[in-house]
């Protein structure tokens, strides 16, 4: 193992952080841990190349993070105005993702950390956005993560760098996936999230009654596969649908996954304060779905109603980018030694090893 040699608790470290795990390709440079600083966040979008099929196509996205990653790198070091003297290690996800884009990520950390005798830091994608409130709010352990995106849809409790119990996931679709392929059925542009947060301004959300599912079951597991369906049968009642029934499917739809999420969150933090009762009650959400502000004064309000604080950072750091990923990697070089050539990028990588196996598992590792 290699370690860094500013490995103690007070050392003011810089790190490239590398992120490739789906469809933006991201450069960043951090400081810390005692001066928190980014200086430099660079994030080059896909939306473009993957609005033609409806979603993001992987040899399409790793394609195009091989195109594009050096001269983000290359901007995100002028950016900050470093050269790689400055660089203390280099951090990078090295998984979950997309694997074909991992590996482009990742394998270009290895070879910048081998060219520049840097440490080299592979970065679990969740562990970045989980320790993004502590980069953006000097947020102290322990707090509870709502973690929504289009890949994942997740409470966790966040008890310190690696430690990390997962309470709740959803059984089926992501709810930013459940957003897309609603957008699609609904024949609104890719990508679905913001189209249907748009429409659904204008519908009528009492129109229709779409089910919350799993409300009448215990835990904190979620579903909204269900809920999609539900909509689909709606609208092909109805064929042909004019935009206002667009609009107030999309109203129903947004309002069904509001109340799963507000309901989720208030027993998740009840839970949070029985296991940890001494601790001020916090819940963080973080990743894309973030952004839609219906789901965000929702869970501000359960928040609220629990006497719980509220945390979400900007929303350029709640999608993915690099800068949660050079900070993540700050967090693990402040704990000593770091990784060494031969970590390898996966495709799957639950943040929770003690519940990697409650949705399956197969050659490609436990599903997160």
């Amino acid at each position: 193992m290699t370690s860094v040699k500013k490995n103690n608790n007070t050392a003011t470290l810089t790190v490239l952080g590398i992120e490739t795990s789906c469809d933006e390709t991201a450069a960043a440079v951090v400081t810390g841990p005692g001066d928190r600083k980014i200086l430099s966040n660079t994030i080059r979008s896909q939306i473009d190349e993957h609005t033609a099929f409806g979603g993001v196509v992987p040899e399409i996205a790793a394609r195009a993070h091989i195109n594009i990653l050096d001269r983000i790198i290359d901007e995100a070091m002028q950016q900050a105005g470093c050269d790689w003297d400055d660089i203390d290690a280099v951090a990078a996800t090295a998984g979950p993702g997309l694997i074909g884009g991992v590996i482009v990520g990742f394998m270009t950390a290895k070879a910048i950390a081998m060219a520049a005798d840097k440490p080299l830091v592979g970065i679990n994608h969740l562990e970045g956005h989980a320790l993004t409130a502590r980069l953006t709010d000097n947020l102290e352990f322990p707090f509870l993560l709502l973690l929504v995106s289009g890949g994942h849809s997740q409470f966790l409790l966040v008890r310190g760098v690696g430690d990390y119990e997962r309470l709740g996931t959803t059984i089926d679709d992501a709810i930013g996936e459940a957003f897309d392929k609603t957008a699609k059925l609904l024949g609104l542009p890719y990508p679905g999230g913001p189209h249907v947060e748009k429409m659904a301004k204008r519908g009528d959300v009492t129109r229709f009654r779409l089910p919350r599912p799993l409300l009448d079951r215990p835990g904190l597991d979620m579903s909204f596969a269900g809920l999609k369906t539900a909509l689909r049968t709606q609208a092909k009642k109805l064929e042909p649908i004019d935009d206002q029934t667009v609009a107030d499917l999309c109203a129903a739809f947004q309002r069904s996954v509001s109340d799963v999420l507000a309901t989720r969150t208030k027993s998740a933090l009840a839970l949070f304060s029985e296991k940890h009762p001494d601790a001020e009650p916090v819940i963080v959400v973080a990743g894309g779905v973030a952004a839609n502000q219906e789901i965000r004064e929702s869970l501000l309000s359960a928040a609220q109603a629990s006497n719980a604080r509220f945390v979400a950072p900007p929303m350029s750091l709640c999608t993915d980018n690099a800068a949660m990923i050079a900070w993540a990697g700050i967090e693990r070089l402040q704990l000593g030694p770091v990784d060494d050539m031969a970590l390898s990028p996966r495709p799957r990588w639950p943040l929770d090893s003690a519940n990697a196996g409650v949705l399956g598992a197969g050659k490609k590792g436990a599903k997160v």
